[in-house]
């Protein structure tokens, strides 16, 4: 980062909607704009977007703004400028106003090649100011780009210099909530996660506090990160909804997986009963009761059904005594239809082996 610096927005213009024209959208004026510009050292399109989607991440973690792209809380503006190995950097050309991921890797992808093409027809690029236009996903020129003292830079008498003292920034740092990046690693550290379901995890402040308070309660954060991954974000994706309007909170989540835990319910049982969290709410355990989903607790119950489907099955107990692996997930079937899959499977597999001299 070279310097970060407070503006006022001065609106936009909206090249495309006005045929032959251009409008003039001051919605946005006077708001207040933080600039935060970098060193030109980034060397490609994806790790461009890279640097922008952790700084999008950060300001809104931090509060600084909501990140709407769309609405443009939150945009890019991209400087590429093409050389050979070797060189001295090429000259510049400034793409404006991206307002999502997909369209700024876009765009500097196609000025890429535009530049590379253009040098090598013989032709010299013009600094300039350009603009990205999605449905033809090509740059065009708006004006030419002036430079810094074209732009008649002069102080402003009403605003005096700032002094920002150093014990003033210090009290800042200690009041700063912890980093998605820091949360990241005491996740992987204290609770074990791999750095995949980490990130995941820290995506927002919300994804991180949720995950916290769940595996805190349950004493099992893998578990808590999968459902988090799995049943949690497919609902939220398929509803459009933020996880505050989960209809899951993270302490019925923890009690969801403290029974998948203790055995008391298997995880499509578990998944039964999230789902009817989602759509009536209610208890897990009363949920677990209702719907008659508790896993077979009764050892002397289920040696009596193992020994059943033994008998029943001797042709499958042979085959698996000869040395055929796959006989034995057969009679593992037949006890779970057995039991009407109230078994626990481990239980099953446990108990099988043993009666099976395994």
């Amino acid at each position: 980062l070279t310097r970060a610096h407070l503006e006022e927005d001065a609106g936009k213009s909206l090249h495309e909607d006005y045929a032959g024209q251009t409008g003039i959208d001051l919605n946005r004026a006077g708001t207040p704009l933080l600039e935060i510009v970098t060193e030109p050292d980034m060397r490609a399109s994806v790790e461009a977007v890279e640097y922008a989607k952790a700084l999008h991440a950060l300001v809104v973690w931090l509060g600084i703004c909501d990140g709407n792209m769309q609405e443009g809380s939150f945009r890019c503006d991209a400087n590429v400028s093409v050389r050979k190995p070797g060189a001295d950097f090429g000259t510049r050309r400034e793409i404006k106003n991206l307002n999502s991921f997909k369209f700024m890797q876009q765009a500097i992808d196609y000025e890429i090649q535009w530049q590379i093409d253009e040098i090598e027809d013989g032709r010299e690029i013009v600094q300039a100011t350009v603009l990205f236009n999605p449905d033809s996903g090509e740059t065009r020129a708006m004006r030419t780009k002036e430079d810094a003292h074209d732009y008649r830079y002069f102080p402003d008498p009403d605003l005096p210099p700032l002094v920002i003292a150093p014990e003033w920034v210090e009290r800042v740092k200690s009041e700063m909530p912890e980093l998605p990046r820091l949360m990241a690693e005491r996740f992987q550290n204290a609770c074990g996660l791999p750095a995949y379901d980490a990130a995941m995890v820290t995506q927002n402040k919300a994804f991180g506090a949720y995950f916290e308070e769940a595996a805190k309660a349950s004493g099992q954060p893998k578990l808590v990160a999968n459902w988090m991954m799995g049943e949690i974000s497919r609902r939220l994706n398929a509803e459009d909804l933020g996880l505050d309007a989960s209809r899951v909170n993270a302490g019925t989540l923890a009690q969801l997986i403290t029974r998948i835990a203790d055995g008391t319910i298997s995880n499509n049982g578990a998944k039964q009963v999230f789902e009817a969290l989602w759509s009536e709410g209610g208890s897990v355990d009363a949920l677990i009761e209702s719907k008659g989903l508790k896993q077979m607790s009764d050892t002397g119950e289920l040696e009596r059904i193992l020994d059943e489907v033994l008998a029943a099955n001797a042709k499958s107990v042979e085959e698996y005594r000869a040395g055929k692996d796959k006989a034995f997930n057969a009679l593992i079937g037949q006890a779970m239809k057995a039991t009407k899959g109230k078994a626990n499977p481990a239980a099953v597999n446990e108990l099988l082996k043993k009666k099976l001299g395994g």
